[in-house]
């Protein structure tokens, strides 16, 4: 009995073996059924990329993608001179005062001071000059030429120009 007890339990350790290995089998059974259905798969789209690479033609399906993107930017410029269009027919009078005080409005609430901060333009043209003092020369803003009363930025551009030639 002691000898069928000891048989009994290696059979079952060698059924327990023989399963993993038939589990074993049974799926690279399976992989490989698998890897079969997918090359299988590939051929398939081989041959269709074959028959669409003899039928489409290169150079003509360049041809028309140049044409839509043309008639899109076509269109693009189109809407966009619409829309200027219409903006403009709707437009009233009040809107652009609006719009400048709803800027002003969120400008003023993000601290920014815009128009403290610019220097008022002269209407006439704009000269530089040099102004020297004990820190060094400074540039300043000047008017037109008539309004400075010493010729203006040619004048000044001259001066430095000769000084450079002298030294």
């Amino acid at each position: 009995m002691a000898k069928d007890l000891v048989r009994t339990r290696h059979s079952i350790t060698k059924f327990y073996s023989l399963k993993s290995q038939l589990q074993g089998v049974s799926l690279r059974m399976q992989t490989l059924k698998s890897s079969q259905a997918m090359a299988d798969a590939m051929r398939g789209v081989t041959k269709a990329m074959k028959s669409m690479n003899t039928r489409l033609s290169l150079p003509s399906l360049q041809n028309i993608l140049k044409e839509f993107e043309r008639q899109n930017e076509k269109m693009d410029m189109t809407t966009e001179v619409m829309g200027d269009a219409i903006d403009d027919a709707f437009a009233e009078e009040d809107e652009e005062e609006e719009t400048e005080e709803l800027v002003n409005a969120v400008l003023d609430e993000l601290g920014c001071n815009v128009g403290a901060e610019m220097v008022s333009a002269p209407a006439g043209g704009v000269g530089v000059a040099v102004e020297k003092d004990s820190a060094g020369p400074t540039p300043v803003l000047e008017g037109t030429a008539a309004e400075s009363g010493d010729g203006g930025l040619d004048d000044d551009l001259q001066a430095r120009l000769d000084k450079l030639r002298g030294a």
